[in-house]
């Protein structure tokens, strides 16, 4: 007999199943699933995921014209002793304010700065908040986020385990991508923030966060499957969430992402029973 579960927890069960039938890792679960509730749902047909209260306008080549000009990185930071940096931080966001330095601050919500493990050896950018996000004031928390999830648990970690954050704190309008004007405002604050918590790792998810991280312009067929040496750091580019949901057959390209962060981290991938 299949066992009784509210349907939130139903669904996210689902979820994480789709997620990881869509990376070929259908015999790994980190606990014992009663065998006729995961026949049901691994059996259910794969559908288009679309997240139709946040319209997506990401895409997979850079988004910014080559005559638009980014801003170069500032010097590295010094370190700051792990005790000291939840404070640090803290202080970037004060700093920030209640920001009126681009066009974004008209239409935002809240303010979204990051969430997440100030000593976290591994941190993911992304592009910008979406409705969700603006919303609640955290990064990645709505479908896009709950991908994002599924994937560091496939990694063998937890969301508090990382450091979460975006170039653009405020939410384009309609989820689109961040002007350069507005990127070079708000990414001196980024720059500053993985600085502090100097991640051993960190994942750009997406073109915009690929290209502001690193300055420069590429399809990301040309930055994916390899270490990009980044402030003292070890980048590797990636897929965004968002573009997941829209070709979820680009999941184990993501997932082969997300592997070589594990072995950078010494982290060992799922075995298989």
């Amino acid at each position: 007999m299949a066992q009784s579960l509210d349907p939130a927890t139903r669904e996210a069960l689902a979820e994480r199943i789709r997620f990881y039938r869509d990376l070929g890792l259908t015999e790994f679960y980190r606990r014992p699933v009663d065998p006729a509730l995961l026949a049901q749902l691994a059996a259910e047909p794969e559908e288009p995921q679309t997240d139709t209260a946040q319209p997506i306008l990401y895409q997979e080549e850079p988004p910014i014209p080559p005559r638009k000009h980014i801003s170069a990185a500032p010097q590295i930071a010094a370190a700051v002793p792990p005790a000291d940096r939840a404070a640090a931080l803290q202080m970037i966001r004060d700093e920030i304010g209640d920001c009126t330095r681009c066009a974004l601050h008209k239409g935002r919500n809240k303010l979204v700065f990051a969430d997440g493990d100030p000593n976290a050896r591994l941190m993911f950018v992304g592009e910008g908040p979406g409705a969700d996000e603006d919303a609640q004031g955290l990064p990645f928390v709505g479908r896009a986020g709950q991908l994002l999830n599924n994937m560091i648990g496939a990694m063998g970690l937890k969301r508090e385990q990382v450091y979460i954050a975006n170039v653009v704190k405020c939410r384009p309008p309609g989820n689109r991508t961040p002007e350069p004007e507005e990127g070079n405002t708000c990414s001196p604050f980024l720059f500053r923030q993985i600085d502090v918590v100097r991640p051993e790792v960190l994942v750009a998810l997406g073109a915009t966060a690929a290209t502001y991280l690193l300055g420069t312009r590429q399809p990301l067929a040309g930055l994916r499957g390899r270490v990009h040496a980044f402030r003292g750091t070890k980048l590797i580019v990636t897929y965004h969430p968002a573009y997941l949901l829209r070709d979820p057959r680009q999941k184990k390209e993501a997932w082969a992402d997300l592997q070589i962060a594990m072995r950078e981290l010494g982290l060992t991938p799922p075995a298989r029973k």
